[in-house]
């Protein structure tokens, strides 16, 4: 991996120059990176409370949120779209300093873990939403509420955790 740092700085040294002898270019990289986490894991964070709030709620009740939480996903996924480019734009703006850090490596395997989450989520919401409304849940659904609530403490604690990791790597470069 070593091998390919050189080539790298290479190939991004016009970014780095401009990222780094730009304070408006710099506060903009930064600024959209802190807002897309902002609003992608604040969607987030209201959507996973919703669905832990639900847990015993009525059958009509979890349909409601099944048609909230719908609604949230594309609005978090292009969140998490913004937080790549952007946090590809600051690893690239600086890649020497990236490619060394642990802090960097744990924040790449949270993202891949939340989006690994997400999918789930997707995938037990859509399920759920698909099954016909009755009073009485079926026992298979109460595995989905349950899968549903699970990925949902998961995500918050991703979430949190690559706040954290985040605030390390900044302060350990």
């Amino acid at each position: 991996m070593m091998t390919v740092v050189p080539v790298l700085v290479h190939a991004f040294a016009p970014w780095q120059s401009l990222y780094s002898n730009s304070k408006p270019v710099a506060t903009a990289v930064t600024s959209t990176h802190l807002l897309a986490m902002l609003f992608g894991g604040g969607l987030a964070v209201a959507a996973d409370r919703a669905t832990l709030r639900a847990a015993g709620a009525d059958p009509p009740a979890r349909r409601r949120l099944l048609e909230d939480l719908g609604q949230v996903h594309r609005p978090v996924l292009i969140a998490l779209a913004v937080l790549f480019v952007s946090g590809a734009a600051l690893a690239t703006a600086d890649v020497e300093t990236f490619a060394k850090s642990p802090a960097f490596a744990v924040k790449l395997v949270l993202v891949t873990l939340l989006l690994t989450n997400g999918w789930v989520l997707a995938r037990t919401e859509s399920a759920l939403r698909a099954a016909p409304a009755e009073n009485e849940p079926r026992p298979w659904e109460h595995r989905l509420w349950r899968r549903l609530r699970t990925t949902a403490r998961l995500s918050l604690l991703l979430w949190g955790g690559l706040v954290v990791a985040g605030t390390v790597l900044v302060n350990a470069a």
